[in-house]
């Protein structure tokens, strides 16, 4: 089990630094000049120059890229300029070694700052990134729970209207863009019925009290943006759990299961439901994954302060750190996310063996 955890890391940081590479070379490829964005178009000569060689943008690309991996790694070399301060930027770093004029230095990966905040990105993604991941939590245990009822109860009563009514519901959840589902559950639920469901168009986790007294919790904003996340997956786990299940039930240890006696909903959730869960659990792993990436458009129409309007902002201003840091943590979960779902794939069926 050790010695696998170990290689699928590897195998992600391999996917990682390709990544990094691949939005560093789109970055630079792109037309656009952050320092541009930041002083306005009519910034003077001298000032656009000197922010530039403030930020390292005047270095060839390869040099740029070299320096970005050196603060991405956890062992890195510096210079050493024989100031206090030098290291003050991480969150935590130990020089282990002096080699010649040179620091070998133990640290934390360092983001860098934004190019328009000046904030520090591991600050700006730990205010953004909690909202994200119960937006897409949220998302999933919704589709999980109603698409496994749905599934179970289409595949138990088999009829052809419930089979026609599955397949045009699905359909329907898969081929609705997520864009195009939020305006649209954002002005149906959130502007013409407001006065019936009491959601407002946009809104975030924590509200501003009226009165000053701070923020509170504020969990009714979550639920049209939580609900349109998750009719995708929805659709993808009744499709899944009805046709895993109805395999299932095919089976003949479920015949010997009824020839015993068993009661018929004992034998469908205790015996078939959890050998038919194992495509479900796939769908839902890459579709809880998926929705940590793909939040943006649905987090942009609600206004959820989360990655996803994080994200935009930074590719509307060519906020290179902020967009780096966004998809290394985005990649960073997709590793985690494989890793648990190869263990339970191991839970679910005994078959399975995680080596």
């Amino acid at each position: 089990m050790t010695s696998y955890i170990i290689r699928k890391i590897l195998y992600g940081l391999a996917v990682l630094w390709g990544v990094i590479t691949l939005v560093f070379l789109l970055f630079n490829i792109v037309p656009g000049d952050p320092v541009r964005m930041m002083l306005g178009q009519r910034a003077d000569e001298a000032d656009v120059q000197a922010i530039r060689e403030e930020l390292g943008l005047n270095q060839s690309v390869f040099k740029q890229y070299a320096d970005y991996l050196n603060d991405l790694m956890p062992v890195s070399f510096y210079k050493n300029e024989n100031d206090d301060n030098q290291y003050d930027n991480f969150r935590s770093y130990c020089v282990l070694a002096k080699v010649g004029d040179v620091d070998v230095v133990l640290k934390t990966p360092y983001l860098r700052y934004s190019y328009q905040s000046k904030r520090s990105v591991g600050t700006i993604l730990s205010e953004a990134f909690p909202n994200t991941l119960i937006l897409a939590a949220v998302s999933i245990l919704f589709a999980l729970i109603v698409g496994v009822f749905i599934g179970v109860l289409t595949a138990v009563i088999n009829t052809d209207f419930l089979n026609k009514l599955t397949l045009f519901i699905t359909t329907i959840g898969m081929s609705l863009p997520s864009f195009f589902a939020a305006i649209l559950v954002a002005y149906i639920f959130g502007y013409l019925l407001e006065s019936y469901t009491g959601l407002s168009m946009t809104g975030n986790l924590y509200s501003v009290d009226d009165y000053g007294n701070g923020s509170y919790l504020d969990l009714k904003n979550l639920v049209l943006p939580a609900l349109t996340l998750g009719l995708r997956p929805l659709a993808v786990v009744v499709e899944h759990t009805r046709k895993s299940l109805l395999e299932a039930l095919s089976m003949d240890y479920i015949r010997t299961a009824r020839a015993k006696g068993l009661k018929r909903w004992s034998v469908v959730t205790v015996h078939a439901l959890r050998n038919a869960m194992t495509p479900v659990v796939t769908a839902i792993s890459g579709w809880f994954a998926s929705l940590l990436a793909g939040a943006v458009f649905v987090e942009y129409v609600f206004d959820w302060k989360g990655i996803g309007v994080i994200i935009v902002d930074a590719l509307d201003t060519f906020d290179f750190p902020v967009i780096m840091g966004a998809v290394l943590l985005i990649g960073f979960m997709l590793i985690i996310i494989n890793i648990i779902v190869d263990i339970i794939y191991g839970i679910l069926d005994p078959r399975v063996r995680v080596y």
